[in-house]
């Protein structure tokens, strides 16, 4: 990685051949990221576009899940990883296909797409327990010497009041219940930042927003989608963003930059 800064855009694209039809190569193109990742590309890799799967100048690789048309993660990286890692090596969590870990010499990038709890109490517990087992991944990833981490992708948690637009009528709603946001208290004192947070300490910056009810134009919204770095990446963190103006998802893209 000869570049002075790297740019790095994480994006759940609800769909990648539906937001392939709004615009997504062009959108790439003209964004031109130095690495791409994708959350709920709900596609296997024979279903992928052509002029996707074969983007000139990039390393591509997928993991999809089991399920056709559910979940799955894509990587696009200008860089060549030293290696690449599919999942946790956990057959419970790694049939849905939600984890891509590319390992560069200068750092480990975690591509997730972190499961949603809203839809039973099952989930909810399938949730926690993925989140759980994360966390002991990234402590094999540090036991191996490769400790200087970055994570992205819909974390499916708001993680503070600060980061919904109505947080007192959500509380017992899953993606801001207490044992979620206690989680993410503990990433954070797993050794994580909150890139975002590292520049911007205001309300009213969000990167969901429910479609049904047409929130996006009002910016009644979510912020969780995020850029958590390592401690010890902090002096190369040189910027963080949300690009709320980027449409075709109910998500927008999120990112930062590293030199």
């Amino acid at each position: 990685m000869n570049e002075t800064t790297l740019r790095l855009i994480s994006w759940n694209v609800n769909g990648l051949r539906a937001v392939h039809k709004k615009g997504f190569l062009d959108w790439f193109k003209k964004e031109n990221p130095d690495v791409l990742c994708l959350q709920e590309t709900k596609c296997q890799v024979d279903q992928v576009p052509e002029e996707i799967a074969r983007w000139d100048g990039y390393t591509a690789d997928w993991n999809c899940a089991e399920r056709k048309g559910y979940s799955g993660v894509a990587t696009f990286s200008r860089p060549k990883p030293t290696r690449v890692d599919k999942g946790f090596g956990m057959p419970e969590f790694d049939r849905e296909g939600r984890v891509l870990a590319f390992v560069y010499p200068e750092f480990v990038l975690f591509n997730i797409y972190f499961p949603n709890g809203k839809m039973s109490p099952e989930r909810l517990k399938f949730k926690m327990d993925f989140y759980d087992a994360f966390l002991k991944v990234v402590d094999r990833y540090r036991k191996k010497g490769e400790d200087k981490i970055v994570v992205c992708g819909d974390v499916n948690t708001a993680h503070k009041e600060i980061d919904l637009a109505r947080p007192k009528e959500n509380r017992k709603i899953s993606g801001f219940l207490p044992e979620e946001c206690a989680w993410m208290d503990r990433l954070v004192a797993h050794g994580f930042i909150d890139s975002f947070r590292e520049f911007e300490k205001g309300p009213g910056h969000y990167s969901w927003w429910d479609t049904l009810t047409r929130a996006r134009e009002r910016n009644v919204g979510w912020r969780i989608d995020y850029f958590f770095i390592s401690e010890n990446l902090r002096p190369k963190l040189k910027k963080a963003f949300i690009l709320p103006e980027v449409m075709g998802s109910d998500h927008c893209p999120v990112g930062i930059e590293l030199s």
